[in-house]
């Protein structure tokens, strides 16, 4: 079987065994949901599942996915496109990530339209920082993590896009923001969290940064600036995003192993206790494709994308007969403060469970093959 071969098969077998039997209430890739015994409920999960789905069905043409992918969506929203379970006072960034799935299926339903203006009513709601970035959420007043670039900022450029509203230079400040406040100048890694009062523990006194470059956040912010390039065109926004992904996405494949992978921690790759994580060095993989594609970045970068997911596919999923195929190595979830008084040390991110086949991991393999297949397969 060669390696395009594999990746086909992997891709398949998920939605087969994994993504198309999931019922909405209670889908078989949230293992957030399973391990605490949560309820179901809009979230960021299952959102960049279906939002992998329906790039799936582009390069694939398989109906059955985006019937499936709509049929979800309306599990969660009700006909006058209210978005259920969903609670607007969370301010929760996490939770505009799914409006990219609303608007992908607007024209569709016109639940899905309406709770995209919902959405977009509710974003010019979210409490800021004194510099002008969104907080993360209600209860982290103060902080940016840069998981929400994500979640939030693909969103407000396609929006912007089809609203005729100037949205971009909102998403430029941010990122602008982001940029100068949690990049490290010399590695060029940008750390998880600032937190701008300095009053957080896990915060320093003087820079108000967590103390830790974490993989998948960085990840986050690499999908996050490619996804936008979509809507971006030529001028000082984009160049701006070019140069910003580019050195991202060199920096981290400074810090690749030897068999170009990326680690939890990926600027202590001699840690004791350090592992390679999937999620993040998949969702690498995605931007290091898509960013070549849209003219971002070099061959080199998109060879190290490239490289990276075949083997993540062959040494990190377990194919089996007759059944889902298991991914590896996927940190179950990280963050900063809160109840559990998260600290944000080397410790305490090489301590968070570890998990397989949980859709923070899938999703990113599934895009990832998506600009496997537009780049050509080679």
């Amino acid at each position: 079987m060669t390696d395009t071969e594999r990746l086909e098969t992997i891709v398949k077998a998920y939605i087969e065994m994994l993504v198309l039997p999931s019922a909405p209430g209670k889908p078989l890739w949230n293992k957030e949901n399973m391990i605490f015994g949560r309820p179901p409920r809009w979230n960021y999960i299952d959102n960049c599942m279906i939002k992998a789905v329906t790039m799936l069905h582009e390069v694939s043409g398989d109906d059955r996915l985006l019937a499936y992918a709509a049929d979800f969506l309306k599990y969660y929203v009700s006909p006058d496109g209210d978005i259920l379970t969903m609670n607007y006072a969370d301010h929760n960034l996490d939770n505009f990530n799914g409006a990219k799935n609303l608007i992908f299926f607007r024209s569709a339903d016109r639940r899905f339209e309406r709770a995209v203006e919902i959405l977009a009513s509710h974003l010019e709601e979210q409490p800021r920082l004194n510099c002008g970035s969104f907080r993360h959420k209600e209860i982290y007043p103060h902080q940016i993590w840069l998981d929400g670039s994500y979640m939030v900022f693909p969103f407000m450029a396609e929006y912007g896009m089809i609203s005729g509203k100037d949205m971009m230079s909102d998403v430029i400040r941010q990122l602008e923001n982001i940029r100068r406040l949690m990049r490290d100048p010399g590695k060029g890694l940008y750390y998880h969290g600032y937190d701008e009062s300095r009053s957080m523990p896990w915060a320093d006194k003087r820079t108000g940064l967590s103390g830790e470059f974490w993989l998948r956040s960085m990840g986050w912010l690499c999908a996050a600036i490619a996804d936008i390039l979509d809507f971006t065109p030529k001028g000082t926004a984009r160049e701006f995003c070019c140069e910003m992904l580019c050195e991202l996405l060199t920096a981290l494949s400074r810090c690749m192993t030897s068999d170009d992978l990326l680690m939890q921690l990926p600027a202590k790759t001699k840690l004791p206790k350090n592992y390679v994580e999937t999620s993040g060095t998949l969702l690498f993989a995605y931007a290091a494709m898509k960013a070549y594609r849209l003219g971002a970045v070099g061959a080199d970068i998109a060879a190290s994308g490239r490289s990276a997911l075949l083997t993540v596919s062959e040494k990190y999923v377990e194919l089996r007969e007759n059944d889902a195929p298991v991914l590896g190595n996927i940190c179950l979830t990280a963050g900063l403060g809160g109840s559990a008084q998260r600290d944000g040390s080397a410790g305490y991110y090489l301590g968070e469970k570890v998990v397989t086949n949980d859709g923070k991991g899938i999703a990113p393999l599934i895009m990832a093959y998506t600009e496997y297949i537009k780049n050509g397969r080679s």
